[in-house]
């Protein structure tokens, strides 16, 4: 793993800003307005502790693939790369095949989904951190392709922090929503912003994928 991967993870949480308001803004809006900042914390551990668990085994299932196919690395940064491209291209609204990939969650959420909204309901911090947990399970195109910089560090313990990376980086939209004007709200979920965040991903996207190239006619 290098910097770059952490400062991808980290980025991807960034820039996904105005989705994660969109997705989750119902949840952290409530609980910016209704409870204390300690509160809504929690909540956020809780979801981005999931994160983390997501990370442990796609890394893992990374480490055991390198094992079978020592160039698999350089396989999954091409496919990390192609899955940045696609990010900003949903992020932007200009194709939004990463939506397929929450379809495949959807009914595994649904499950989850009345369990989450109870533990929600309840004021207590371990109940609030669970609600969290769950919410993190949530089918989420941002998430996806967050994972594949977890699969590309090849163990489950960067696999932890990339995602961790990536928790932090959706927090400061989540809360937005408590601390942030209706005005700051709405420029992190306007089209424009959206665009711009989706650009960004795109041309990074598109440099990875060089990167992987060139490091694939090295080995060849």
């Amino acid at each position: 793993m290098t910097m770059l991967d952490s400062f991808a993870a980290l980025l991807m949480g960034l820039a996904g800003a105005g989705h994660c308001i969109m997705m989750c803004g119902g949840i952290a809006g409530a609980f910016g307005q209704s409870i204390s900042t300690a509160t809504l914390l929690v909540y956020n551990l809780g979801r981005i502790t999931s994160y983390c668990i997501a990370g442990a085994l796609v890394g893992y299932a990374a480490s055991v693939l390198t094992l079978l196919m020592p160039d698999v690395l350089l396989i999954l940064r091409f496919v990390a790369g192609l899955l940045l491209i696609l990010l900003g291209l949903y992020l932007t609204g200009w194709w939004m095949v990463l939506r397929r990939l929450e379809r495949l969650g959807t009914p595994f959420w649904r499950s989850l989904q009345p369990f989450a909204q109870r533990f929600r309901q309840s004021q207590q911090l371990p109940s609030i951190f669970g609600a969290g947990m769950l919410w993190g399970w949530l089918p989420c195109g941002l998430v996806y392709s967050a994972l594949s910089w977890a699969a590309l560090s090849g163990s489950a313990s960067q696999g932890v922090w990339l995602m961790l990376m990536f928790g932090l980086g959706t927090l400061p939209a989540m809360f937005a929503l408590g601390w942030f004007s209706k005005a700051i709200q709405s420029v992190l979920k306007s089209q424009g912003f959206r665009q711009a965040m989706g650009i960004i991903m795109i041309f990074y996207g598109v440099w990875v994928i060089q990167i992987a190239l060139r490091q694939m006619s090295l080995f060849s």
